[in-house]
């Protein structure tokens, strides 16, 4: 089969990282004789500093030809002195506004052989974390009406957290649909106890699983209680639905669990099934180039692609199995790495030829 691929590095590590998921790609178009064809394109400070703007029409028009998006990172200090409409993070939020890709998926799950890199204590550990945190992307608090004005108290900034039913109903339903191929169970998190947005969120999921989903289990949980939740006994939770600040924060609390945000992909889709696949860590300027990032992220995000964008799930078991098959024998960016018996320091190259080495039927 044959597949086109805009691949996108970014800036900062997001151009280490991407390098090597697109290693895994070639990989796997040789163990099954798939053919890869990549369109590489600037998005973010690297197209500020070329171009002048954080993304080209030509880029969204490149795209929109393409079966999917291989994204890196993008951002940097370096950049952050410019208006917040021209700063490299603008070119991402134009592909997710381009594309309606209103659904974000962030998997979370600890490998066997990383237990012991998880802060959590042994005998949380050990129940298992395996859970998909599904947001809303496009929608609530960061994409509502904002800006300052003159207050009570003087200048105030403010921003508006807005959800209309159709935005809940269309991520709740991916929610579900999700839940249905893994163990059926969904907790919709809110703050319905304070939020008037909560509460229509809260309302809109109950109504679309009682409808459409009764063989889903469904659960509420207010988003402080989550949150001690994925802390303490993270094990009990399969899908977490939730809006898009929350579930900001908290996937990366689930992150944080599996002992590396290197560790950590994510896809961003739209009712199409057409998405963008990056890994979660962001830009890290300070050790971008130095060959010590962690590729993982980005090869997982690799995984997500082959299975949702391409419908390949036996070529993306293979990925996963190849990451798994990495860290078994050792190896380790200095993100994971804990000066342990067995393990090899590795840098991002290595990371990334080792893994993409054990890609096999």
């Amino acid at each position: 089969m044959e597949f086109k691929i805009a691949v996108i590095p970014g800036d900062g590590i997001g151009v280490d990282v991407t390098r090597e998921a697109v290693r895994a790609l070639d990989q796997i178009a040789g163990v099954y004789g798939h053919t890869f064809r990549y369109e590489k394109r600037l998005v973010g400070g690297c197209c500020i500093d070329a171009f002048g703007t954080p993304i080209q029409e030509e880029t969204l028009k490149i795209c929109e030809s393409c079966d999917a998006i291989l994204f890196g990172a993008a951002g940097g200090p370096k950049w952050d002195h410019l208006p917040r409409k021209d700063r490299p993070e603008s070119g991402l939020a134009a592909l997710r506004r381009t594309f309606n890709l209103f659904c974000n998926l962030r998997p979370a799950k600890i490998y066997e052989d990383l237990k012991d890199n998880s802060p959590l204590k042994a005998e949380v550990v050990n129940k298992g974390v395996d859970l998909m945190l599904i947001r809303d992307l496009t929608g609530g608090i960061y994409f509502g009406e904002k800006g300052t004005r003159q207050g009570k108290y003087g200048v105030e900034g403010y921003d508006v957290e807005c959800y209309s039913a159709f935005e809940v109903e269309r991520v709740a339903r991916r929610a579900f649909e999700i839940a249905r191929t893994r163990r059926g169970s969904v907790t919709s998190i809110d703050k319905s106890n304070a939020l008037e947005s909560s509460r229509m969120w809260r309302e809109t999921v109950t109504r679309v699983h009682d409808a459409d989903y009764p063989d889903v289990e469904l659960t509420h949980l207010l988003v402080d209680k989550a949150a001690m939740e994925l802390a303490c006994n993270p094990s009990r939770f399969d899908v977490m639905l939730t809006t898009s600040i929350f579930g900001d924060i908290l996937s990366d609390e689930a992150g944080v669990t599996t002992g590396s945000v290197g560790m950590l992909a994510s896809a961003a889709i739209n009712d199409k099934n057409f998405g963008l696949y990056e890994p979660i860590h962001g830009t890290a300027p300070d050790i971008a180039g130095k060959g010590i990032a962690n590729p993982l992220a980005a090869i997982g995000a690799v995984g997500m692609m082959l299975d949702i964008a391409f419908g390949l799930k036996e070529e993306s078991a293979a990925v996963d199995r190849a990451i798994n098959a990495v860290l078994h024998d050792g190896y380790r960016t200095p993100d994971i790495y804990r000066d342990a018996p067995g393990q090899i320091r590795s840098t991002t190259e290595e990371m990334g030829v080792q893994t993409a080495a054990r890609i096999t039927k």
